[in-house]
């Protein structure tokens, strides 16, 4: 089983954090934010089932438990005797991977909640009085823009409208639901720190497209993101609730004022079949695990 365990826990997602690095920014950025906060998603997911299993392993190869439970201890044991430290490692991984994530979780949902308390309930764009410079997408049934006083009176009228349709495209395309994933992901494993990160980008740029497409210019997006984010940068923001807050203006700003780029060949695959092929590992993983107390059942 032990193969296992090397391949999902410490191999894959290593290389998926190193393939999302080479290759994200290959393909359009909408297409890059599924499909790598996805992949971050189930290569975390695989890693937590695998330590789970060695840990239940760890569990197995008590001789209480196998008194207990009528099958072969020593057997289970013998099954990776070579790395005797690999279960137990597993329940200290298993907790420091499960934790984490749970908090992570929790406090998306209370950001959300918070956010959520901006809003009257009929209109989709609703202004409150802040002289900070602030625009933010509020998910739900229906969702909501927030554009402060603030930020009104800091762009023209199209500039506006781009942040208005750039902070749409959030909620069109459930931008939320895709950082919360990659968040969590890297809650639950260190090496997947860089992804998540990626993620917050990516739907910055993808909004930035669906925004450039609205108003039919992308120097208009890319003026409007300047000047919102040097008024941001200016005063204190409101630490609400966003899909993805800035990062990377610069390169964002550049990215709008070269050519759109399309995919030439599917790169997304790259990511996508490493995280499946630590899926698949983890399914065999359980099997194996599933034989080997068949056959310690047997020897007693």
């Amino acid at each position: 089983m032990f193969d296992h365990f090397l391949w999902s826990v410490i191999v894959a997602p290593v290389l998926v954090s190193i393939t999302v690095r080479l290759l994200a920014d290959r393909l359009p950025p909408g297409r890059a934010a599924r499909v790598v906060a996805w992949s971050a998603a189930a290569t975390a997911a695989a890693s937590i089932a695998n330590l789970t299993l060695f840990t239940l392993k760890a569990v197995a190869q008590l001789p209480v438990v196998g008194a207990l439970f009528h099958w072969s201890a020593g057997i289970v044991y013998a099954d990776t005797a070579d790395v005797a430290w690999a279960p137990t490692l597993s329940a200290v991984l298993l907790a420091t991977s499960v934790i984490p994530a749970v908090l992570k979780a929790r406090r998306h949902r209370r950001v959300l909640a918070e956010a959520r308390r901006y809003s009257d309930g009929t209109a989709t764009v609703l202004t409150i009085p802040d002289e900070r410079p602030q625009a933010f997408a509020v998910p739900g049934r229906p969702g909501r823009i927030v554009v402060t006083t603030g930020m009104r009176a800091h762009l023209d009228d199209l500039q506006l409208d781009a942040v208005i349709a750039h902070e749409r495209a959030h909620l069109d395309h459930n931008h939320h639901r895709l950082v919360a994933m990659a968040d969590i992901a890297s809650a639950a494993h260190p090496a997947l720190w860089w992804v998540a990160r990626h993620v917050g980008y990516l739907v910055e740029r993808a909004a930035d497209e669906q925004a450039a497409q609205a108003v039919g210019s992308r120097r208009t997006v890319a003026q409007a993101i300047g000047r919102a984010a040097l008024g941001a940068a200016a005063a204190p923001g409101l630490g609400l609730y966003a899909a993805g807050r800035g990062g990377a203006v610069p390169q964002r700003v550049a990215s709008l004022l070269a050519p759109p780029r399309s995919a030439t060949a599917p790169w997304y695959l790259v990511p996508a079949l490493l995280a499946l092929s630590s899926l698949v590992w983890t399914a065999e993983a359980a099997y194996d695990l599933g034989e080997l107390l068949v056959k310690a059942s047997g020897a007693q």
